[in-house]
């Protein structure tokens, strides 16, 4: 089967607006109509784009369309069907007679109109089935792995005549896509209700939130940690064990570290869309001990006083 490229057959580009869209159809239905034309070839030229004019007229179809597009079909060269995609139709042309292409209704099945807004013998068209929304709890660890996770949701049912009658659960395996954020929506094609009448399923719509860690916060790729330090350490330097999402490593606290800075460890962040990791960045706080009994504090003394810091010194310039 070959893909048909819609809007090489109207002569616009995929960027054309409604109007422009409409303007070369008609052009073309006027220039092929077979009342009209005598030229050879021109029937099937009319139906060719009367096909491309009932996808790229219709706001939905047309955005469908678009979809399996970007996958890099090419008119006159076998279709393959993008990963995971599934064709709506499969039983024929929308209208009696064969009026539209096997590529047609490998997409949108018997969902055929009417360009010309007369009345055309249609097969019975089923309705599509009710779209799903989910939204979808992902903790940091699970959007590193290549295991799928497993989901279960509310799907509603219909009957014949399209009315409610209860809910069922459907369980699916997802794969959490590379370089997931919080908020993304995923479309998961076919996975929601079921159509009526052999018409199409609805799709799943999963909404992603990032579950909230202990330990890391999100910014972008990059991963934040917090990682006090004894006050010694800041100044003496020291070697700290750090966790991040697989695992432990151990940081090195260089001796005179301020509280406040970040030190940077490349890869271990989260994944981007190229399924490139961000970096790690531990932020330091030195923190002091909750108490101190009376030596601890003579310490402190003499320490201050053998220092002679004043961290103020700004405030007075």
């Amino acid at each position: 089967m070959d893909f048909k490229d819609y809007y090489k057959i109207l002569g616009v580009e995929p960027g054309a607006d409604e109007k422009a869209i409409k303007a070369a159809y008609r052009k073309l239905a006027r220039k092929y109509h077979p009342d009209v034309s005598k030229e050879s070839g021109a029937e099937d030229k009319f139906k060719e784009a009367n096909e491309a004019y009932e996808v790229l007229g219709d706001k939905d179809k047309r955005a469908e369309y678009d979809e399996i597009r970007k996958y890099g079909g090419q008119h006159g060269r076998p279709f393959q069907a993008p990963p995971g995609w599934q064709g709506r139709g499969g039983n024929g042309g929308g209208f009696e007679g064969g009026d539209f292409s096997d590529f047609f209704s490998s997409i949108f099945g018997s969902r055929g109109g009417n360009p010309f807004g007369g009345a055309r013998q249609q097969r019975s068209a089923g309705r599509r089935g009710q779209d799903v929304e989910l939204e979808l709890a992902v903790f940091l660890e699970e959007t590193l792995n290549k295991e799928s996770k497993q989901i279960s949701f509310q799907v509603p049912q219909t009957n014949a005549a399209g009315q409610r009658t209860g809910f069922t659960t459907k369980t699916l395996n997802v794969k959490i896509p590379a370089g997931v954020t919080d908020g993304e929506r995923i479309r998961l094609k076919g996975q929601g209700a079921p159509g009526v009448g052999g018409g199409a399923n609805g799709d799943l719509f999963l909404t992603i939130r990032m579950a909230p860690h202990p330990q890391f916060d999100v910014e972008g790729h990059d991963l934040i940690i917090t990682v006090p330090l004894a006050p010694w350490e800041a100044a003496l330097g020291a070697k700290v064990a750090v966790p991040t999402l697989t695992g432990k490593i151990n940081l090195t606290i260089r001796p005179d570290s301020q509280s406040g800075q970040r030190l940077r460890v490349k890869g271990m962040g989260l994944l981007n869309k190229q399924g490139e990791r961000g970096d790690l960045y531990a932020q330091l706080k030195v923190v002091m001990p909750p108490q101190s009994d009376a030596d601890a504090r003579e310490l402190w003394t003499k320490l201050s006083e053998k220092a002679a810091f004043n961290p103020r010194t700004q405030w007075s310039k």
